[in-house]
Formats: structure tokens, C-alpha cells, sequence
């Protein structure tokens, strides 16, 4: 089993979520909660808080990316192949209606063949709480096998 499913299944969601930014300082700029984490699938929660808003005082879209980013790195870390590495290689992304409210934020990858090598793109949707999507993000990740 991944050392990251490990960890946030032994020290609980928000113990993880406290360490996720102790090992990724830039990720604290969000002070995301990790909700769920597995094989295929990551959720975070993502607080609409004054440091993360815009001008227009909704969620700033580079908040969303950075949510992005962690949630399908999350979920490809936990579902490559033991040894295997990963790195994103860009992203292209939607601002679809303006984010109001408190979002979550969901790659749902089960259906991603992760034993590959190469570009794998994971999808990403954050949604308000009134259940509009907000945001979409699909991250092409770039996975490597132990040779």
C-alpha cells in the first residue's frame, strides 16, 4: 500500500491534511482538508476564506488550481504502481460559474488506467455548496516506472 493512503488512513483526515502542508509549504496558502483519500480518488475541502479570495471577493481561480494540483496529485500518487514516480507536466483548466461558497474539490480517477507509463490526464471538479461546478482541471501527469 502507498505511504500516503498509510498515513492518512492511520493519523485521520485532519492530522494529514496539517502534514500535507508541512511537506508541501505552498499548499498552506489554501489550508486545504483532505476529506478522502484512495485508490483512484482524492477530496479536499476548500475553505472560501479571506486569504483565498479575489477581488470581486469569491475563490481566486489560482486557489482552485493549487487545490487542483493537490488533489490529482494525491490521487495518482496513491494508485501508480509501487516505485513508480510521477510529475505534473501542465494543466489545462475551466472557470466555469464564480465560486461564492466553500468548494470541493474532486479527482475521481477510477476509471484511469494508472499501471501505465507516460502521460495519464486526471480530471478535477470543484464544486460550490449549492452542487454548481465551478471549476474544472484536467492535469496531464507524466508517470515513470522503476527501471
Amino acid at each position: 500500500m502507498n505511504q500516503n493512503l498509510k498515513l492518512f488512513q492511520s493519523m485521520g483526515a485532519d492530522a494529514f491534511s496539517q502534514a500535507v502542508v508541512n511537506i508541501a509549504p505552498y499548499f498552506s496558502s489554501i489550508d486545504p482538508q483532505v476529506v478522502d483519500l484512495r485508490k483512484g480518488y482524492c477530496e479536499v475541502f476548500l475553505k472560501k476564506q479571506q486569504k483565498v479570495l479575489n477581488h470581486l471577493g469569491t475563490v481566486h481561480a489560482i486557489a482552485m488550481c493549487n487545490a487542483a494540483e493537490l488533489v490529482g496529485g494525491m490521487a495518482t500518487d496513491v494508485s501508480i504502481p509501487e516505485g513508480a514516480r510521477w510529475i505534473p507536466q501542465g494543466m489545462t483548466v475551466k472557470y466555469l460559474a464564480k465560486a461564492k461558497t466553500d468548494l470541493t474539490v474532486v479527482c475521481d480517477a477510477n476509471d484511469i488506467d494508472f499501471s501505465q507509463e507516460g502521460e495519464i490526464v486526471v480530471h478535477i471538479d470543484a464544486t460550490d455548496e449549492e452542487g454548481t461546478v465551478c471549476f474544472t482541471a484536467d492535469i496531464n501527469m507524466n508517470v515513470k516506472h522503476e527501471s
